[in-house]
């Protein structure tokens, strides 16, 4: 009996021993990357942080979040780059905090994570109003931590028409879009899902449902504002102040933001090249998955 005991007893110390041992000794899974970064008091933004070398950077469009570049982030981290995906305040898993929602402020935040994530040389690349907001920001910060920029279907250089510019919506269309914001988001997403591809049977049932997913998780308030503030935004005077080289990726069949916006991009960006996706709508990093990583790769290793 006293032989059991000690038996017992030995037993007990030892996976004991081990269990302390093996727990001091475990390396932490996490490389330690940030998920959430403070950019000013009380107000995170939720970045996606993923491989190693050279980094591309991307903001997503209106009304969606850093999710949509999901078939981005998978390509480049196995291609051997550093993917980094911010949600801008007010949408996806960034904070929705009461304020202004302009291109100031976007600029300001994007700034905020590239100097805290210590990134330089990037590829910065924006998609629809992310477009206009990488614009703003290379020409309100001269160009900082960047070393190249990329315009995937940009709302740019102006999404509204004005005077002496015929293109994009007009005046009763974005009242009218900004009115619906207000009154009926969900219907406002679901008929912009239909507009998003080259056709609305161009995208599958369920990655239409994905995208409308991420749009529905953006605050309403920063919805109708930030699209206030692509109304009032013209940044055709910034285009000649910009001095990386630029890629401009536009779909054929844009209904959303017409393929004449790459023209006009081409026009005032004196170092740019234009990629036609001649199957895609608004949807290129999609319709043409495979060209837009292709291209978009080629574009970084230049």
């Amino acid at each position: 009996m006293k032989t059991i005991f000690l038996t017992l007893s030995f037993l007990f110390i030892f996976t004991s021993n081990q269990t302390i041992f093996s727990q001091s000794k475990r390396v932490p899974a996490s490389a330690g990357r940030l998920e959430f970064i403070e950019v000013e008091p009380n107000v995170k933004l939720h970045v996606t942080d993923l491989g190693e070398g050279q980094p591309i950077v991307l903001i997503h469009g209106w009304p969606l979040n850093d999710a949509m570049y999901e078939y981005q982030y998978q390509y480049f981290v196995q291609k051997g780059f550093r993917v980094i995906g911010i949600s801008l305040r007010g949408f996806g898993k960034s904070d929705k905090p009461y304020g202004k929602y302009d291109f100031d402020v976007f600029s300001d935040d994007i700034k905020v994570v590239l100097e805290k994530l210590k990134i330089n040389n990037a590829v910065l690349g924006g998609f629809s109003m992310g477009g206009a907001v990488v614009l703003h920001y290379m020409d309100k910060y001269k160009g900082a931590h960047v070393s190249k920029l990329a315009l995937f279907g940009a709302a740019a250089p102006s999404w509204k028409q004005r005077i002496d510019y015929p293109y994009g919506a007009s005046d009763e269309a974005a009242a009218g879009l900004i009115q619906t914001t207000r009154t009926n988001r969900q219907q406002l997403i679901e008929d912009f899902g239909k507009a998003f591809g080259a056709s609305e049977t161009s995208l599958s049932p369920a990655m239409s449902q994905w995208l409308a997913s991420i749009n529905s998780d953006a605050s309403p308030y920063a919805t109708t504002q930030s699209i206030i503030a692509l109304r009032d935004l013209d940044l055709r005077p910034a285009l000649s102040r910009i001095n990386v080289p630029v890629a401009i990726f536009h779909g054929a069949k844009d209904k959303l933001c017409d393929f004449v916006f790459a023209e006009q991009l081409h026009k005032g960006l004196k170092n740019s090249y234009i990629v036609k996706f001649e199957n895609s709508g608004h949807a290129l990093f999609i319709e043409e998955m495979e060209k837009f990583n292709n291209e978009l790769e080629k574009f970084a290793k230049k």
